[in-house]
């Protein structure tokens, strides 16, 4: 099988970054990268727009680094309060999920992807719970969830 090197004008996924040079099948850099202009053959003669491609990708990356920081720190004193129906002993119908919190989420006007927020599974218990959310790939950050009852259980036992 042929391959060839190339260089990576936009990011790619599973294959790099703006500025990369990868090395890729024949076939898919000839029909598919150079022609969608996701590419060029790397060559000498492209050394240059490989450095300027690299410079705009680390400015573009510690620019979006500082705005997760100063996001991180929003986050940091953000605390989420999500009522759910409950039935006996406080046992929940469902639970929460990270579609649920991304809602709650914009509603307070922040506005994250769904592939950022790291929830191993979803909240199935009254309380509060940590959760993560990843703003970048060196920063990271987490908020409190409180889960309470929309209809608290009154009385007792007698």
């Amino acid at each position: 099988m042929a391959t060839c090197e190339i260089l990576l004008l936009t990011p790619v996924s599973n294959l790099g970054d703006e500025g990369d040079c990868v090395r890729v099948k024949a076939g898919y850099a000839r029909n598919f990268l150079v022609p969608q202009r996701k590419a060029l053959s790397f060559s000498k003669a492209n050394e240059r727009q490989i450095r300027a491609l690299i410079k705009r990708r680390e400015e573009r990356d510690r620019k979006a680094k500082e705005d997760a920081m100063l996001l991180a720190k929003h986050f940091g004193q953000l605390r989420v309060v999500m009522a759910v129906r409950t039935g006996e002993n406080g046992k929940l119908f469902g639970s929460v999920s990270a579609s649920d919190l991304l809602e709650k989420l914009a509603e307070k006007s922040i506005a994250i992807s769904r592939d950022q927020l790291h929830l191993p599974h979803p909240l199935k218990e009254l309380g509060q719970h940590s959760v993560e959310v990843r703003l970048h790939r060196d920063v990271s950050a987490t908020f409190v969830v409180e889960i309470v009852s929309e209809n608290p259980v009154v009385g007792g036992n007698g």
